[in-house]
């Protein structure tokens, strides 16, 4: 392993009161033994007999073809490449979370995100030229962020890859559900607005691809996603639109992008990329 996880270990698990067996780095990784190694097993009960969950790893009927894409359209690949699986169960690639089961996540194995980034250069209302820092001196640049409803952290506006759907069809859709609430549109402003963000989201760079260091990871299930910026260069194109909150979404916004902001899990190292990208202010 490269990096340790910090946000799945060593705290009470997201929505529950199971606390997670205290995990200190020098045991995190799977190679270390660690005979006392004996984590509370927890399933949260809003992930047991929903169409999106996996069931429990025994049940006889369960059989599935890990390191592949299933028959079903799971797609139970990692990003990181195969994983191990001990005693049925898949095996967390970054190591030891403190906790054994699938938690609050709906698969076994790999669940997969995708996570726009939409950025914009922070302009001055009057003249419209790019803002810049005055200590860095380098141009500011802003993303649409959301306040998740369960966390209540700032987030990027991503979602899960829903069976059978392409990561790039994931983007755009996430992005018009919790930053255009186009869930709440007719299907008629639903599919102008869709059509409208088509192009824009068909140039996206790719920043990550990869493990998130999620509070919601466990030994068993783990969050990976691909992250892509979508820059509107201009501020004319996504500027036009209204950002209106929903689905998952309590607030959004277009956010100043510096090293003092704190997201939700490795969103802040995703922007840091975004940063490096198009060389603005951190």
């Amino acid at each position: 392993m490269t990096c340790l996880h910090h946000k799945c270990r060593n705290c009470l698990y997201p929505q529950s009161t199971v606390s997670r067996q205290a995990v200190p780095d020098d045991k995190v990784s799977w190679d270390v033994e660690w005979d006392d190694y004996n984590p509370p097993k927890h399933t949260a009960f809003s992930a047991i007999n929903k169409p999106w969950a996996d069931p429990d790893i025994q049940d006889p009927t369960f059989c599935p073809k890990w390191n592949a894409l299933n028959g079903d359209q799971v797609d139970r690949r990692s990003h990181l490449g195969p994983y191990k699986i001990v005693n049925n169960f898949p095996q967390n690639p970054f190591g030891r979370t403190g906790i054994f089961g699938r938690g609050l996540l709906g698969r076994w194995g790999p669940n997969h995100a995708a996570d726009p980034i939409v950025t914009r250069w922070k302009r001055d209302k009057d003249d419209g030229n790019v803002l810049v820092d005055k200590l860095t001196n380098l141009p500011v640049i802003q993303f649409v962020a959301i306040q998740r409803r369960d966390t209540k952290e700032w987030a990027l506006p991503g979602g899960m890859v829903d069976s059978g759907e392409v990561f790039s069809k994931t983007l755009q859709r996430e992005f018009e559900e919790e930053a255009m609430n186009s869930i709440e549109m007719s299907s008629e402003q639903r599919l102008e607005l869709h059509t409208q963000l088509k192009q824009f989201f068909s140039q996206g760079i790719e920043v990550y691809r990869g493990y998130i260091d999620d509070p919601r990871n466990t030994d068993n299930s783990w969050m990976e996603t691909i992250a892509m910026n979508f820059h509107d260069e201009t501020g004319t194109f996504v500027g036009r639109f209204q950002l209106c909150a929903g689905d998952d979404a309590a607030k959004v916004q277009w956010m100043d992008l510096n090293q003092s902001v704190r997201l939700y899990a490795s969103h802040s190292d995703f922007l840091q990329k975004v940063v490096q990208y198009h060389k603005s202010h951190w």
